[in-house]
């Protein structure tokens, strides 16, 4: 299995062969399964609240509830964009930018392996967003 300064290191020819998308698959089911315990962490943490009478612990209790919640909703969407980059590597287009067809670039894959963008594609499209709510 090669190691993160392998990957960085390895010529621009070999982007996205076998053992870089052998790395990336393991990368990304591992993400996968600490998604899928730190989701049942949090379930069993918001199951285990309980109604207290102080307003001050109950404001406590409410504040740790939603920022439980706002994990969850955060973790159960990331789960499927993993699930998505999977298929990706099964389908051997993992790594390219699904709009221009660029490479994304190993670097950018290893600090968010569930991208689909390449980074001047993900500006281009942040950009026209900003026009957008600025109008």
């Amino acid at each position: 299995m090669l190691t993160r300064e392998q990957m960085l290191a390895a010529p621009e020819d070999d982007y996205m062969n076998e053992a870089q998308l052998e790395f990336f698959r393991s990368l990304l089911d591992e993400q996968a399964k600490e998604v899928r315990e730190s989701l049942a962490a949090a379930r069993a943490q918001l199951a285990s609240f309980e109604n207290e009478p102080d307003e001050l612990d109950k404001a406590s209790i409410e504040e740790e509830r939603r920022m439980a919640l706002r994990f969850l909703d955060r973790q159960t969407k990331l789960l499927p964009k993993i699930d998505q980059a999977i298929k990706r590597i099964d389908r051997n287009d993992f790594g390219y930018c699904e709009v221009t067809g660029e490479e994304i670039g190993i670097m950018r894959l290893l600090l968010r392996p569930t991208a689909t963008l390449c980074a001047e594609e993900k500006q281009r499209q942040e950009m026209k967003e900003r026009n957008f709510r600025d109008s």
